[in-house]
């Protein structure tokens, strides 16, 4: 019987998975096969926190391969040796994946294809993580979209997504059990020195998790999205990125399970909900379409007049630090810190609160935040991480200009109106009266001691005067627009 290989990237589910029903296609038996080689990813290989992700959601993936018959491989090394011994050892005719669009990525896989076919085999890529592929999607002349509004107007005028694809007949090889393979934990994914308690406690990775996740969200959160989506101490969002970045649920997938929610009917405020959240899809889809023209997006402003933006100085890392560890004095910003290293996950408001904190207030590089997030978020991923970071330096596709400076503050008085997010993730303030906790520097310093605060002891003091330093931002964008 023919044997066709299926490797598994960052597809790591059984459902709707394009390269895994054309492997089983005409009956052949089928190879899955993870192959871990970091390096290849180039500088973006996987941070700490996705690292972890991996590891769970690969034994979730085995254990479902498993139901079905089917073992999964795992090998370590270079992907093209491995490919070859494998092909060797199986005797495979063909080889399929799914495609990947890091830049990195699309190079190697392109490599490999060519010495593939070369060598006879049957190789076929498939789409299985977006709805529309980034070179799709053109302008009328022809080109690639700088702005989201246009993109995804032009998006959504196309046909609607092709239905899921159901859970293909699978067939392991004959001679399958002989073929070596590592463990997940013989991949050294977890941290050695146990961090990952709150992650575990978060989420479960894996294809069974991600429909879960789905699941509590259609009926409990998506009619009321929008505007519930801005308040971080609510559970709001969908917190399906992850998922979606591992493909563990693909776009098609939650397409069709919110336009049934959509079929079902509502209100106006209902019908907006669904929308706003569709179009958080097609930010994904927008992310993708403009790193794949831009492949330097991740490490070099889209506006080349930012690569002479006067940074601050930051020669002992303490001002990164401070950030890094949510200890700025700003409540606001330090609690989404928090959150970000309890859980790997933050909200996507305060994501874009403590960006412009950093960038503009401390006015440290925005390369330095896009680092740290890729590390320490488990939804980690290159595509909307670089467009994240760009909009809010305002040097991206579609960015905030960089004169809005968000107002942490503010922000949190507004959308944090009862300091509950605060108070979960900065409990040394839990103590002050609400009115209190979005600025303690301004609080009566009876106030402070009745709630047992005292600033520089129990909480800093704020790292910058958000006003002073509003203003020397704003000074220093105005000497790159004089070039």
């Amino acid at each position: 019987m023919a044997v066709s290989i299926y490797w598994i990237r960052r597809d790591l589910r059984l459902a709707d998975n394009p390269a895994l029903t054309a492997a089983a296609d005409n009956g052949q038996s089928v190879l899955p096969v993870y192959i871990h080689a970091p390096d290849e990813a180039g500088a973006w290989a996987n941070g700490e926190a996705s690292n972890w992700w991996l590891h769970h959601s690969l034994s979730a993936l085995a254990q479902s391969l498993a139901d079905h018959g089917l073992p999964l491989v795992i090998r370590r090394g270079e992907s093209l040796a491995t490919l070859d011994a494998l092909i060797e050892e199986t005797g495979a005719t063909a080889v399929h994946w799914n495609r990947l669009y890091d830049p990195a990525l699309i190079r190697r896989d392109k490599a490999i294809k060519a010495q593939l076919k070369h060598r006879g085999l049957a190789v076929h890529s498939h789409n299985a993580a977006l709805l529309h592929e980034p070179w799709t999607i053109q302008t009328g002349t022809g080109g690639d979209y700088k702005a989201f509004t246009p993109f995804w107007r032009a998006c959504r005028k196309l046909a609607d997504p092709e239905p899921p694809l159901p859970v293909p007949a699978l067939k392991a090889p004959e001679h399958a059990g002989t073929i070596s393979s590592l463990k997940p934990e013989d991949l050294g994914l977890l941290p050695r020195i146990r961090w990952d308690a709150g992650l575990a406690a978060n989420w479960q990775p894996g294809e069974a998790g991600a429909w879960q996740r789905l699941g509590d969200f259609l009926p409990k959160t998506l009619g009321a999205y929008e505007p519930g989506r801005d308040f971080p101490a609510e559970p709001g969002t969908s917190r399906l990125s992850p998922h979606l970045h591992f493909g563990e649920i693909s776009p098609r997938q939650i397409w069709q399970a919110v336009q049934q929610q959509l079929a079902q009917g509502g209100d106006e405020a209902t019908t907006t909900s669904i929308e706003t959240f569709l179009s958080e899809i097609g930010w994904r889809e927008f992310a993708h379409h403009v790193l794949y023209h831009h492949p330097d997006f991740p490490d070099a402003p889209l506006n080349p007049r930012f690569a002479d933006f006067p940074w601050q100085e930051d020669a002992d890392g303490q001002l990164l630090a401070a950030w890094q560890q949510g200890r700025t004095g700003i409540p606001l910003v330090d609690a989404g810190m928090r959150e970000l290293y309890a859980t790997g996950w933050m909200h996507n408001r305060v994501r874009m609160v403590v960006g412009s904190f950093l960038v503009k207030n401390l006015r440290l590089p925005w390369q330095a935040g896009e680092a740290w997030f890729w590390d320490t978020l488990v939804d980690a991923d290159l595509a909307a991480n670089s467009l994240g970071w760009q909009w809010v330096a305002g040097s991206g596709a579609d960015a905030a200009p960089y004169f809005r400076i968000f107002n942490p503050v503010r922000q949190s008085e507004r959308f944090d109106p009862e300091g509950e997010y605060i108070a979960r993730w900065v409990p040394e303030l839990a103590g002050l009266a609400v009115k209190h906790r979005h600025a303690p520097w301004e609080a009566p310093a009876s106030v402070l001691a009745d709630a047992g605060v005292t600033l520089g002891i129990d909480y800093p003091h704020p790292m910058v005067d958000l006003k002073a330093s509003r203003q020397a931002a704003l000074a220093a964008f105005e000497q790159i627009k004089k070039t």
